[in-house]
């Protein structure tokens, strides 16, 4: 008989890239958990993204179960700044946190860390230094395509 063990300790992270309208300069969010993230951890988030980000603040995100409901949608209506504008279907290209993803990914795929905190550690020092090289962010932006897909939107939302 073979014994097998398999240990389910996770990390669940919401995050998002952010560009300020004026400056330009990019920035990068996120929330670490042990647990999955779920419609109230994603208003969380919201609020803490309206907390850090002045003027009108648009969310673009797939359209993932988790982005919609009743807790978003009272959201919405809470915060008339907050705009929540949804990906077409099966685009990940578009999305920029993607980038963010890959150089994480990359970084961490070596590794073996042997209990979830040390894997935590780990991931907040790569996000922390992701967060703070402008580089990094708009080559996640600009290598993904949503500056072409912004222009469209952004045309649609001023007819």
């Amino acid at each position: 008989m073979l014994r097998l063990w398999q240990r389910h300790d996770k990390l669940s992270v919401i995050s998002g890239v952010s560009v300020s309208p004026r400056r330009r300069r990019c920035g990068l969010y996120y929330r670490v958990q042990a647990s999955n993230i779920r419609q109230p951890d994603v208003c969380a988030f919201l609020r803490h993204l309206l907390r850090h980000l002045r003027g009108v603040v648009i969310v673009l995100w797939d359209n993932g179960r988790i982005h919609k409901g009743p807790p978003i949608a009272a959201l919405r209506q809470a915060f008339p700044r907050l705009h929540l504008e949804f990906f077409p279907a099966y685009a990940p290209e578009l999305n920029p946190d993607e980038g963010v993803w890959t150089l994480a990914k990359g970084t961490l795929a070596n590794g073996r860390p042997d209990c979830i905190a040390t894997l935590k550690t780990h991931l907040l020092r790569l996000l922390q230094r992701i967060r703070r090289s402008q580089r990094k962010l708009r080559a996640c932006i600009t290598h993904s395509d949503l500056p072409s897909f912004f222009v469209l939107l952004v045309a649609l939302l001023m007819q």
